[in-house]
């Protein structure tokens, strides 16, 4: 594993806790807009003197293509916790990578699990990839080529030309997942294996392969620790099953109705996406901070 790391510029006062919310299908709308009365929640939490991270699995690249430049945060987590940048500046405090080891190892699995991939390199170009086709339908694999077809190449030759990676991304069907994931985390032990549903159509499978210690909560637990925020001073949002760390770390979880059933029976319920879920989960927080 390789790491960047600089110090975290000082806030200018005292935390009153830390709020994090996911972006697709928690805070970002089916329509790729957001809600005023979410915007509205982030505003009335910084009020509050509460740290709004976005904890998200897009790159920075990707994140920019969404429009956040006017969201009322302090600190992106992006690349499923792979990176780390101060809001709304953009400057990276914290950047993990794969070794070239690491990435041989992993790319050397999922040839011999026969799965479509895309290896993508360091931060901040995470939108440039590599990927390996094995040659049957996957419509999920090839629609993600086509939307980043200025950034995406065949991988061809020895993988060690590729130097470091910030992750790979495996694309399975829905009704392959479970078993593939077994497989990748049985030949991968010690790097961080997290299962995602697509967000391009919604129903495939992305198994993503990064660095150990890589994922939404440990880097949001991090970021917490490093600003001198108390644990059970912390919230989080999610929908979905790469938010499972992150929800299972924060002291107060909360996944918006559109989350998977079983998610939503473990975690506190709020709103969908579409009609306010994180302003209700930051709402119902700060109650809760202030009657306790």
């Amino acid at each position: 594993m390789t790491e960047i790391r600089e110090p975290l510029k000082p806030l200018g006062r005292n935390p009153g806790g830390l709020f994090v919310t996911d972006l697709d299908g928690t805070l970002l709308r089916s329509d790729r807009t957001f809600a005023e009365a979410d915007l509205a929640a982030l505003r009335r939490l910084g009020a509050h003197g509460v740290v709004r991270v976005l904890a998200t699995g897009r790159s920075l690249f990707s994140l920019n293509r969404v429009g956040t430049s006017g969201l009322p945060l302090d600190y992106l987590v992006f690349s499923t916790g792979a990176g780390v940048a101060e809001f709304p500046s953009g400057r990276i405090v914290r950047a993990r990578a794969l070794g070239p080891d690491e990435v041989r190892r992993t790319c050397d699995a999922l040839q011999d699990l026969r799965l479509d991939f895309m290896v993508q390199r360091p931060i901040p170009d995470t939108h440039e990839f590599a990927f390996h086709a094995t040659g049957r339908p996957n419509p999920d694999f090839e629609q993600r080529i086509r939307l980043y077809e200025r950034f995406a190449f065949p991988l061809a030759g020895d993988i060690a030309a590729f130097g470091p990676a910030t992750q790979f991304v495996a694309v399975v069907p829905r009704d392959e997942a479970q078993a593939a994931l077994a497989q990748v985390r049985r030949l991968l032990p010690g790097l961080t294996v997290i299962r995602t549903t697509s967000p391009l159509d919604g129903c495939s499978t992305w198994i993503e392969v990064f660095p150990a210690g890589v994922s939404k909560g440990r880097t949001t637990a991090w970021l917490a620790e490093s600003l001198g925020i108390a644990h059970h001073r912390t919230a989080s949002v999610g929908n979905d099953y790469n938010d499972l760390d992150l929800l299972e770390w924060a002291a107060q979880p909360f996944v918006t109705a559109n989350a998977p059933a079983d998610l939503r029976e473990r975690y506190t319920a709020v709103a969908a996406h579409d009609h306010g879920g994180v302003a209700e989960a930051a709402e119902r927080w700060l109650k809760k901070l202030s009657s306790g």
